[in-house]
């Protein structure tokens, strides 16, 4: 596997387009950086598995806050 992906090759691993795959990295919930004159985006794969991996963290957080006993 390379060490950097593109846009689109992230948005293809998560299934959504490279519209929202840019706006992951725009906001910093992925962090990425820009190289070559016309500023293109990478993202290193590892970067990628650690983003998978907080949100299933965060999946099973807001999973486990849900099945809270109510008295």
């Amino acid at each position: 596997m390379a060490r950097f992906l593109t846009l689109a090759d992230v948005a293809e691993e998560l299934s959504i387009s490279v519209a929202q795959a840019r706006s992951l990295v725009r906001s910093g919930d992925l962090p990425a950086i820009q190289v070559g004159g016309r500023g293109m985006w990478r993202i290193e794969a590892v970067v990628l598995e650690e983003y998978i991996q907080r949100q299933y963290a965060r999946t099973r957080a807001a999973l486990a806050g849900e099945r809270e006993p109510t008295d």
